[in-house]
């Protein structure tokens, strides 16, 4: 095998997600197993589900990461390069510690991650860093040989991720009717957190007037993509970036404008026709489907102004080629190689390992694939 190709160190790739229903008597198991310690009144859960039932009550996330997997592996084979593919969930089936387990019985003893979330934030980062911890502390008391779990970095403006998020614009955008086109807003949309967790996101270091890295990144994206779309149409299309999917108490502070007011503003300007761009997310799942799909479009019907919503990257083969090209950079780098680290935007590539005290939640929680690592 060229020795570009060359995994080593690393001997296989945890494709980590968040995890979804595969059917109604599984949605309300999930939802107390995402809302776990947080005193949701089992009524909200309700209210929430009754989203997921207007699908069958199966969410997409599942079937999406499936053909994600299919395609990475598919990927790997057709380019020579040998490293087996595992996915394991947050919040339902197959959870990440029966993966990491099923990965130690294999022999497998240096994992990469790979998260499906692009930019740096608790929920995003953080939190799955900790389930990996999780994970491995139980294989530990089970007297199971730990494999050592790094993490690749945020990709969100890898090329590989944002050429496919320009290209899905450009492809909505002529969708718009005539009239609506040239005039149109984008509404980069991703997902609110809580004002306090935006500003700790990333490392302490970074954080600066402005708050932390997770509307920092997103912007430097939205920057390229809101560009690319310029040159390609020659036109100036006012952008914003914009959120969705609130799930935390009334008193909390989090970010906004929600995108449905941010619809109702652009109406009220005269703007004629929007695309929605869900650049905060990696695939259709359910609170694309339903929070832009459903609910931010019935919004735009009411007011009677044209709104489109471009493609998630899902297993797009540019994003597809992105992964692998990450996972060789950090191999490269694990052999002490200097390898080409390609971003676009004014931040450039993110670090390789999370600082201690990046990205910090409510309980002190130890994490995984971290410079605070207890399984480093």
């Amino acid at each position: 095998m060229d020795r570009a190709l060359n995994p080593h160190p690393y001997d296989a790739l945890l494709l980590l997600s968040f995890g979804g229903p595969e059917g109604p008597d599984d949605i309300l198991p999930f939802l107390e197993n995402v809302t776990r310690g947080r005193g949701i009144p089992r009524e909200r859960l309700a209210e929430v589900g009754a989203h997921y039932n207007l699908f069958g009550g199966v969410s997409p996330i599942n079937e999406q990461n499936r053909t994600l997997l299919d395609a990475l592996r598919a990927d790997f084979a057709e380019q020579g390069l040998d490293l087996p593919v595992y996915w394991g969930n947050r919040n339902w089936a197959p959870y990440v510690t029966d993966t990491v387990r099923e990965m130690a019985a294999d022999g497998r003893r240096r994992v990469l991650t790979l998260a499906t979330s692009a930019y740096a934030s608790y929920s995003g980062c953080r939190q799955y860093r900790e389930d990996l911890a999780g994970a491995l502390a139980a294989l530990e008391a089970e007297g199971a040989d730990l494999p050592r779990v790094d993490k690749l970095r945020h990709y969100y403006n890898h090329p590989g991720f944002l050429d496919t998020v320009i290209d899905g614009v450009l492809t909505a955008l002529v969708t718009l009717p005539p009239e609506a086109r040239d005039g149109a807003h984008l509404a980069f949309t991703t997902h609110s957190i809580p004002e306090a967790a935006a500003e700790a996101s990333g490392p302490p270091v970074e954080h600066g007037p402005a708050g932390g890295a997770y509307v920092a990144q997103h912007l430097d994206a939205a920057r390229v993509v809101a560009r690319a779309v310029r040159e390609a149409t020659g036109i100036d299309h006012p952008w914003e970036l914009v959120y969705q999917s609130r799930s935390g108490a009334p008193h909390i502070p989090w970010l906004e404008p929600d995108i449905s007011d941010h619809l109702r503003a652009l109406h009220a300007k005269g703007v004629p026709g929007a695309v929605m761009v869900p650049i905060g997310f990696v695939s259709d799942h359910m609170e694309v489907l339903y929070d832009l799909d459903t609910e931010a479009t019935a919004t735009a019907e009411e007011l009677g102004m044209p709104v489109v919503r471009s493609a998630t990257v899902g297993a797009d083969p540019r994003f597809v080629a992105a992964v692998r090209d990450l996972v060789l950079e950090r191999a490269a780098e694990e052999r002490g190689e200097t390898p080409r680290r390609p971003a676009r935007g004014a931040l450039g590539p993110g670090h390789d390992v999370c600082p201690v005290g990046c990205c910090p939640g409510r309980l002190l929680k130890p994490a995984a694939a971290g410079a605070d690592s207890p399984y480093a």
